[in-house]
C-alpha cells in the first residue's frame, strides 16, 4: 500500500543539514511510492522549501513563527503536530539528531505510535520496509518491522545514502499556527562548538585523544582535517583534560559518528570512544603503543607517533589534492 510519510528537515546556520536529505530518501522507501512531504518549521525556513523537492520531496509544507527561531520541544512540538492533523500520514521521519532525539519520543507520544531510532538501512519497501538498527554500543544490529500504526523511524546521518538532486517542481505551502503556552523561549544561543563541517555529518574526520598531549597538539590534526574537508573531533580523555571542548566528544556519551574515513591519532580505543566511531566505513589508527586497542577495530594502522605521522600524511595528501 502506497503511503504518506512527512519528514522534518533541519536547517542548522542558514543551511539545510544533509540528513534532511538522507531522511526524504528513507522516507521514500517507507512510502511505497507513496507521496513524501517535507515539512520546515522555524522563523523564515520557506526558502528552503524548493531544495527538499530538488532531493525527492514531492511537496513541502513550513511553518513560521518568531517563538520558532530557535527549537524548543515546546514549540517545534506544537508545529509538528499541527502538520501532522493537517496531512494524516502513514509515515513520519526525522534525522536521529539533537532535534530529532528529543523531539520524536514527544510526537510518538502524543501520537500513541511506536518509534525506531537511529535506524542505519531499511530493507523493503512500503508494507515489506524492515529497519535495521545497531544495539549493545554497535556490537550488533536487529532488523525491526513495525506490525501497525504509523511508520516512526529517525535515522542516523552518514548511513542512508540521499536521492541525487534534480531539477524538479513541487508546491512550497504555508501552515499557520498559533505558537502558545511555551515553557521555556530562548533569548540567546551561544555555539562553542568549532567553525566549519558539522562533526556527526563530516565525511572525514581526524580525531585526537590523550595522545595530542594539549591544546596546541590538536593543530595538526586540524590542519589535516581542513585539507580533507572533515572536521576533528576527540575521545572523552582528551576532553577531560581540557584539550579541547566536549562538543567534539566522540563515544557513548558523546556524538555518534559514521564517517567515510576516520583517523584516530593518539586514541588508546576504549570501548565507550569505539561505541561512537566503530562503524564508520573506513578507520585508520595511529598510536605509539602496538598493543592500543583501537587497532582491534582498524582497517589500517600505524604505529608511531602521531605528531610524525599527521605531518607526513597531510604533506603526502597535498601532493595529490
Amino acid at each position: 500500500m502506497a503511503k504518506k510519510v512527512l519528514v522534518l528537515g533541519e536547517t542548522r546556520e542558514g543551511a539545510l543539514r544533509n540528513v534532511s536529505f538522507e531522511a526524504i530518501a528513507a522516507a521514500k522507501k517507507i512510502s511505497g511510492g507513496g507521496e513524501v512531504v517535507g515539512v520546515l518549521i522555524g522563523d523564515a525556513v520557506a526558502d528552503f522549501g524548493a531544495e527538499l523537492v530538488a532531493y525527492g520531496a514531492d511537496r513541502v509544507v513550513t511553518v513560521e513563527h518568531p517563538h520558532l527561531k530557535s527549537y524548543t520541544s515546546d514549540g517545534y512540538g506544537q508545529a509538528f503536530m499541527a502538520v501532522v492533523e493537517q496531512e494524516s500520514p502513514e509515515g513520519l521521519v526525522f534525522g536521529h539528531t539533537s532535534v530529532g532525539k528529543d523531539l520524536a519520543p514527544k510526537i510518538a507520544s502524543k501520537l500513541q505510535a511506536g518509534l525506531i531510532s537511529d535506524v542505519t538501512d531499511i530493507e523493503g519497501e512500503g508494507d515489506d520496509a524492515v529497519f535495521i538498527r545497531p544495539i549493545f554500543s554497535g556490537k550488533a544490529f536487529e532488523k525491526v518491522k513495525l506490525k501497525d500504526g504509523i511508520d516512526f523511524i529517525t535515522v542516523r546521518a552518514n548511513n542512508i545514502a540521499p536521492l541525487e538532486r534534480q531539477e524538479r517542481s513541487g508546491d512550497v505551502s504555508s501552515l499557520s499556527v498559533d505558537i502558545t503556552n511555551l515553557r521555556t523561549i530562548i533569548k540567546n544561543v551561544v555555539r562553542k562548538s568549532t567553525e566549519g563541517v558539522d562533526l556527526s555529518e563530516a565525511k572525514v574526520i581526524v580525531a585526537g585523544g590523550r595522545g595530542v598531549k594539549s591544546t596546541e597538539g590538536f593543530e595538526p590534526l586540524q590542519e589535516l582535517a581542513n585539507l580533507l574537508g572533515g572536521a576533528v573531533g576527540a575521545s572523552r580523555g582528551a576532553c577531560d583534560a581540557d584539550y579541547c571542548d566536549y562538543s567534539l566528544q566522540i563515544g557513548q556519551t558523546g556524538k555518534v559518528v559514521t564517517p567515510d574515513l576516520y583517523i584516530a591519532a593518539g586514541i588508546s580505543g576504549a570501548i565507550q570512544h569505539m561505541a561512537g566511531m566503530s562503524n564508520s566505513k573506513v578507520i585508520v589508527a595511529i598510536n605509539k603503543d602496538p598493543e592500543a586497542n583501537i587497532f582491534k577495530v582498524a582497517d589500517y594502522g600505524i604505529v608511531g607517533d602521531l605528531f610524525e605521522v599527521i605531518p607526513m600524511l597531510t604533506e603526502e595528501f597535498k601532493k595529490v589534492m
